[in-house]
């Protein structure tokens, strides 16, 4: 049974209602918009997208929680993967964060770094939400030490100049604009959103142009067939090309995705032939990407596949490809739990069971979200002992 979803406050439609006529406004001169852009208008618009307006989106008094919220142990296990990264490349070594969310993860891997003597020379947040890199700054402000708040600093683009370090995201790629694509004899259509006579949006297909025709294609070739007729889902052509703009100026280091996806030949099974679109408006999860604009979080299941293409496209090797339950565990998760719970009462020592069985549980984040990390130009005694041991790679 679906639940129905929560009545918005007057300030939520008042948001939502401003979002909504500046797209009907582009579709009016403009004609039918792609999904991606529907997609990116209603994340990110200025002052009036998901992640760009102020209300709170992260946590038990938001919309959905991510591994970070749910304690410190997610970060210290990451802290615990990433120092040996950082001891090799030495005091000019970085941590860029795409993605800040709340500040919880920045908050709780520095002081874990901070604690084993690894804090790096700078901490970047690439955040283009000015409302969420406020709400980071004053967190960080106040919880960090005051000598490792001076090494953060937030990024409106990725870094320009050469670097050498560590880079991370967490629930990064399922927020990037995703293409939606279905088949009609044979050929490719992109999916379309416009407006009806009673001024509601509605999904219309067009046919491809040649990159995503093109995108589509490759999927058939490696997965080794074509998809039916009617077959819709989600790609992101665009994915190799925000790789090299992220990763391209990384000369030597680590890079870790932590994402909710598939290898590709799970993700494109024909029984999921309406794709992988989620939208979450508080704790409730959905598929109506067109309900509300700008008040739900839309996202799309990621395909790890594509994921180590578009990495090798730029330049870096895959280092490792396993679930979260697996990598956390090899990053010492036992260890940081039995640590924490010798200083903790027993309220606390529940919550951090907790924070374990959400972290690990195949039914929870365990299975569901998947970790893949990237190198170049380091020696493989940086990277997480055990990793050759949990990797998936060959599922890819």
């Amino acid at each position: 049974m679906t639940l129905p979803l929560p009545t918005p406050g007057d300030d939520e439609l008042a948001l939502s209602t401003q979002l909504a006529a500046l797209i009907r406004a582009e579709i009016a001169a403009q004609g039918p918009m792609p999904f991606s852009r529907f997609m990116e208008r209603c994340l990110y618009a200025p002052g009036l997208g998901y992640y760009s307006a102020g209300r709170t989106k992260f946590g038990a008094a938001g919309d959905f929680v991510t591994a970070p919220e749910l304690g410190p142990l997610f970060a210290r296990c990451m802290a615990s993967a990433l120092a040996p990264v950082l001891r090799e490349l030495g005091e000019d070594a970085e941590f860029c964060e795409l993605g800040g969310g709340s500040g919880a993860f920045a908050e709780a891997v520095m002081l874990a770094l901070d604690d084993a003597g690894n804090v790096p020379r700078r901490y970047r947040i690439l955040e283009p939400s000015a409302d969420l890199r406020e709400r980071q700054r004053e967190r960080l402000s106040v919880s960090l030490p005051a000598a490792s708040f001076a090494r953060v600093d937030w990024l409106d683009r990725p870094p320009e100049k050469a670097w050498r370090g560590v880079l991370f995201a967490n629930e990064v790629i399922d927020a990037l604009p995703a293409t939606r694509f279905t088949l009609s004899e044979g050929e490719v259509f992109e999916e379309y959103v416009s407006i009806d006579a009673a001024g509601r949006f509605v999904r219309v297909d067009r046919p491809a142009d040649a990159l995503v025709s093109g995108a589509v294609r490759h999927l058939e070739r490696d997965l080794g067939t074509s998809f039916a007729d009617g077959y819709r889902s989600e790609i992101l052509p665009q994915l190799p090309y925000w790789m090299q703009a992220v990763l391209g100026s990384l000369q030597a280091g680590l890079v870790l995705f932590v994402d909710y996806g598939y290898p590709r030949a799970e993700y494109y099974r024909p029984d999921r032939d309406d794709g992988s679109l989620v939208c979450h408006y508080r704790h409730r999860a959905h598929g109506d990407a067109l309900w509300m604009p700008g008040l739900q979080d839309i996202t799309a299941f990621v395909d790890f596949t594509a994921l180590a293409e578009a990495g090798n496209h730029a330049g870096f090797a895959v280092a490792g490809y396993s679930s979260q339950a697996q990598f956390l565990i090899a990053a010492g998760l036992a260890s940081h739990f039995e640590q924490a719970s010798e200083k903790a009462d027993a309220a606390e020592c529940y919550r951090l069971a907790q924070q374990v069985k959400r972290l690990t549980l195949p039914g929870e984040m365990g299975e569901k979200f998947q970790v893949m990390s990237f190198v170049r130009g380091l020696s493989g005694a940086a990277l997480l002992p055990g990793l050759v041991s949990i990797d998936r790679g060959f599922r890819l």
